[in-house]
């Protein structure tokens, strides 16, 4: 029997830049398991989530799960552009933590008041490969409340954020500082990718990340690790 299972997010979702973790989900399962839907969507902060929800509800999943917060956790940081992005993800105000919270729990309301999907919520990827820099810290935090609406929702908590702190401790990673993806850096990786044929995996070995490309968007090793932990604590967890 075929799963249906949708996913919802940001543009560690939709692929573009990052390696695709529902690619690698798939072919973890049997042929024919699943059927997988993808709704992500560039730049989006849970608020955006919130109000796309329509294509998800029209036609309702079996299980559906969310990765959504990291652009949340990433305007939470000092000197992000957050004018910016207010402007075009077109927030009707600044975000915040508690904005965030909000949000997300409104998601996983109308998603349990409108399908009988299961749902599991996934952890933040770690921002970064430094544990102790502000930007990992943000991404446990936001992590954190991701957990807390879990709980009070009654949905299926997925501990990404904890298993790629994991993998970062056992690779010992050069401490390499944080650096924030610019629209310019974006479409750079982008170029290199498209028009130049370099795989994502070669352009983060290049730049010494363990994880990502460019502090936030997956390579294989950290889009493996979204795939595992969706299939190991949410899609077997009945079998």
């Amino acid at each position: 029997m075929t799963t249906r299972v949708a996913c919802l997010g940001d543009s560690l979702t939709r692929a573009l830049i990052s390696v695709d973790y529902l690619d690698i989900l798939e072919r973890r399962r049997p042929p024919g398991d699943l059927r997988l839907a993808r709704f992500g969507t560039n730049g989006d902060f849970a608020y955006n989530l919130l109000q796309n929800l329509d294509a998800v509800i029209t036609d309702p999943p079996e299980v559906i799960t969310v990765l959504i917060g990291t652009n949340d956790a990433r305007a939470s940081l000092a000197g992000d552009r957050v004018d910016q992005l207010m402007k075009r993800k077109r927030l009707p105000e600044r975000p915040s933590a508690g904005w965030f919270q909000q949000c997300l729990g409104a998601v996983v309301e109308r998603l349990r008041a409108e399908t009988d999907a299961t749902i599991g919520l996934l952890s933040l990827p770690v921002l970064g490969q430094r544990l102790d820099d502000e930007a990992a810290r943000a991404s446990r935090r936001y992590s954190r409340m991701i957990a807390d609406v879990a709980t009070a929702e009654k949905a299926i908590y997925l501990p990404l954020h904890e298993r790629q702190t994991e993998e970062l401790r056992r690779a010992d990673p050069p401490p390499i500082p944080y650096r924030d993806v610019t629209p310019a850096a974006g479409l750079g990786v982008l170029v290199q990718h498209v028009v130049l044929r370099r795989d994502l995996d070669t352009i983060s070995r290049r730049r010494n990340l363990v994880l990502t490309t460019d502090h936030i968007h997956q390579n294989s090793r950290g889009a493996t690790l979204i795939a595992e932990v969706i299939d190991t604590a949410l899609l077997t967890r009945d079998e």
